[in-house]
């Protein structure tokens, strides 16, 4: 059974290599960054909560963000594995989806930490030319990445399930890294 959690700052590659790990072991990439972009281009009513947070560099309140997961991790196509990535972010988050997997039956996972320096990802962010991607949002983004999401290697590496993953070399680099570490 295949179910990792990625973690790491904006920008470190987490969407780019989930994707590729996800294709490569057939199992979901569930992207809350990608569920709650298509709920900001439909305009649903969670889209219109979480428009405001995310102009402003924020994260998404916990509760409409786990509502989210939940439903999605419920859905059948998880049962084989799935790749999460942009949740948790907080340890409270965490906490939430260690007692969902639990309830689940899913709680066999594995937790990748890809690791890159602020330069390479603010970097990284510009040149992907997103509307939220402008140079202060990414600093504020990193900001509130360092004091909410950070805490969550401590509480993983904790629990003996983290994997750091080197986040700042080719993709290539970073896949093959991934694939070694979680092979190993």
């Amino acid at each position: 059974m295949t179910r990792f959690i990625f973690l790491g700052p904006p920008g470190a590659g987490k969407g780019t290599q989930a994707k590729i790990l996800a294709d490569d072991s057939h199992i979901p990439h569930i992207s809350t960054g990608d569920i709650l972009r298509a709920a900001l281009k439909e305009k649903t009513p969670l889209g219109v909560k979480a428009q405001g947070y995310m102009d402003r560099g924020e994260l998404v309140p916990d509760d409409l963000v786990q509502d989210m997961v939940k439903e999605r991790l419920n859905q059948d196509e998880t049962k084989s594995g799935w790749i999460l990535d942009g949740f948790p972010r907080t340890v409270k988050q965490a906490t939430f989806l260690s007692s969902l997997l639990q309830e689940l039956n899913q709680s066999q996972v594995k937790v990748i930490n890809l690791d890159a320096p602020d330069n390479v990802v603010v970097s990284r962010l510009l040149e992907r030319g997103r509307k939220d991607d402008a140079e202060d949002v990414i600093r504020r983004r990193l900001e509130v990445y360092r004091s909410d999401t950070a805490p969550l290697i401590d509480y993983y590496q904790q629990q003996k399930l983290l994997v750091v993953v080197n986040g700042d070399q080719s993709p290539e680099g970073v896949t093959t890294a991934l694939k070694a570490a979680i092979s190993s």
